[in-house]
């Protein structure tokens, strides 16, 4: 019987291999979703993922929330965490990039002067990010600002908590316009993007990701590797560094 030990005890270590991959918690910026839910599918290991507005999953990884790994769509939440002893500097890598877009609903037939978003929008309302604290609403808000429209804008937005909700304002034609980054135009068929936002006016999009734990350390190579970086290209997503 001895000679068959070996035999059983290395057909059960594929078993047990897989029982002690630990489980991965993700925080992530809403605008990841559909990307990273691929990318989670092809690690090996468990992945539970948590998209939200970028500053609501960082307030609630500085109140305790068990997170193994945040992404977030902007540096000042991730700058944040860490100044609060949340998050390691040393641990922060610049993940992916992206780009800002002007949409409309598919069948609308407005098109708005680039100049003039006030002019097109008559009494109806532009949909983007909370201006404060959602990284496309601050980089939408830049955007405006440098161009010279703020003023005018800022009495007809609809702002939102996170990016997808913009987009879901627009594919229901509840707003007639909406800024969102060109990943999530893409993602949904019931939007068109009208231009692009020049991104020399705003500061550049960034996605900061970070492990809080060992398990987070691991998901964080899986982000990194060849693989996954293919998957993020072709949801849109810049993979850094190019």
């Amino acid at each position: 019987m001895k000679r068959f030990l070996p035999l059983i005890f290395a057909a059960l270590l594929p078993t047990l291999t897989q029982a002690e991959q630990p489980s991965v918690t993700v925080f992530a910026a809403a605008s990841l979703r559909g990307a990273l839910d691929e990318v989670a599918r092809g690690y090996d290991g468990d992945v539970a993922l948590s998209f939200g507005g970028s500053g609501t999953m960082a307030r609630q990884i500085d109140a305790g929330a068990p997170a193994d790994v945040v992404l977030l769509a902007a540096p000042v939440w991730m700058t944040w965490l860490r100044d609060r002893g949340a998050v390691k500097s040393d641990a922060v890598v610049d993940l992916l990039g992206n780009s800002l877009v002007v949409i409309a609903p598919t069948d609308s037939n407005i098109a708005p002067d680039p100049a003039d978003l006030a002019g097109a929008l008559g009494d109806a309302r532009l949909a983007m990010g909370q201006r404060d604290a959602v990284p496309a609403g601050i980089y939408a808000r830049e955007w405006l600002e440098a161009t010279g429209q703020w003023d005018a804008i800022a009495p007809h937005l609809a702002e939102t908590d996170n990016v997808r909700s913009v987009l879901a304002l627009v594919a229901r034609a509840e707003t007639p316009l909406g800024v969102v980054y060109r990943t999530d135009a893409l993602a949904d068929p019931q939007v068109r993007i009208l231009y692009d936002i020049p991104q020399e006016t705003h500061s550049p999009i960034t996605y900061p990701a970070a492990a809080l734990s060992d398990s987070g350390a691991a998901f964080m190579a899986h982000l990194q590797s060849d693989d996954a970086r293919a998957v993020f290209a072709r949801h849109g997503f810049k993979p850094l560094p190019e």
